[in-house]
């Protein structure tokens, strides 16, 4: 029996569709069954006929809740969960952290409907699961007319050790901006293999001050970078200077693939917690940053066997 679709997947999914890729595709992507999702989609299409990620998690913990009765725990143990919880590990994460170490077995779906319960009671327990509030542009297949730079390496030039993940030391990096000015952004930088994030503060949302960040991210561990995986933003005009200063070979995504760098799109969306758009980043500090990615890095993962980023990315 198949793995319940994540949140995660579901944002993928619903990104997939956007850019019009068929079923089978995104069962490629996700390393799903074609049927699983088409079942998903089937299931959980909102009465207008559009898929979003969050009426399709809410229909489907809805039919749970009809089907099963609810596991019934002690008040020690839900105080270890809401504890979980409260540290901003997402329900499925504190779910498996639990199995995994022997502690508990409850599953995130139950998790969930605690968490909502509380919040119908007056709670914060909902303050800490990652909330979406994405308005979506309509693009309509338009042609991408930002900066273009000749001469550089398509993602599908890599090697090929970095498509399976194999070894540690292939990044894809990206910026998040703020509001709509701009001005204030930060530098994200995610190692494929273990998911471990490192961020950069940029005073200039500019190729010069995001070449100096990256450069400075990778003299920390210069060993651990052999590749990084860029998007095709003007901010990254400069990576030939990122290449002379550190040895480390830059690589760029096909524009408006953002599947093509998944390790550090779906990461960007958990920074979005703590980071909302629309919201200047003029008061973010470096410290700030560091916070937001230990946070991150100590999460445990599903994809790590509910291991977190820095305990693997520590022993590989």
């Amino acid at each position: 029996m198949s793995a319940q679709i994540t949140l995660e997947e579901r944002y993928a999914i619903m990104g997939l569709k956007k850019a019009r890729s068929s079923i089978r595709a995104i069962a490629r992507e996700l390393g799903r069954a074609p049927s699983t999702i088409s079942r998903e989609l089937r299931r959980n299409v909102r009465p207008s006929g559009y898929y979003t990620p969050e009426v399709a998690q809410q229909y489907t913990v809805a039919r749970r809740r009809r089907s099963r009765r609810n596991t019934h725990f002690s008040d020690d143990e839900w105080i270890l969960v809401e504890h979980l919880v409260a540290l901003d590990w997402s329900p499925e994460q504190v779910s498996g952290w639990l199995s995994l170490h022997g502690i508990l077995s409850i599953s995130h779906e139950t998790i969930y409907l605690r968490v909502w319960h509380d919040k119908r009671q007056g709670g914060d327990l909902w303050s800490h699961m990652r909330q979406a509030d994405k308005r979506c542009r309509k693009r309509y297949g338009g042609r991408d007319s930002r900066g273009r730079l000749p001469g550089k390496r398509h993602i599908s030039e890599r090697p090929a050790e970095v498509e399976t993940r194999a070894t540690i030391g292939h990044w894809e990096i990206d910026t998040i901006k703020g509001d709509s000015q701009g001005t204030h952004s930060a530098l994200t930088v995610v190692e494929r293999k273990t998911g471990y994030l490192q961020m950069g503060k940029l005073a200039r949302h500019r190729a010069a001050d995001a070449t100096a960040k990256t450069v400075e991210i990778i003299e920390r561990q210069p060993h651990r970078f052999k590749t990084i995986t860029a998007d095709n933003g003007t901010e990254f005009h400069s990576h030939k200077l990122v290449e002379d200063a550190t040895g480390v070979e830059f690589y760029f995504a096909t524009p408006y693939h953002s599947w093509e760098r998944g390790t550090n799109e779906n990461t960007n969306g958990l920074i979005r917690q703590y980071l909302p758009k629309r919201t200047s980043m003029a008061h973010v500090t470096q410290a700030d940053l560091d916070a937001i990615a230990h946070k991150l890095n100590t999460r445990p993962r599903k994809r790590l066997g509910f291991r977190t980023p820095e305990e693997c990315y520590a022993q590989s």
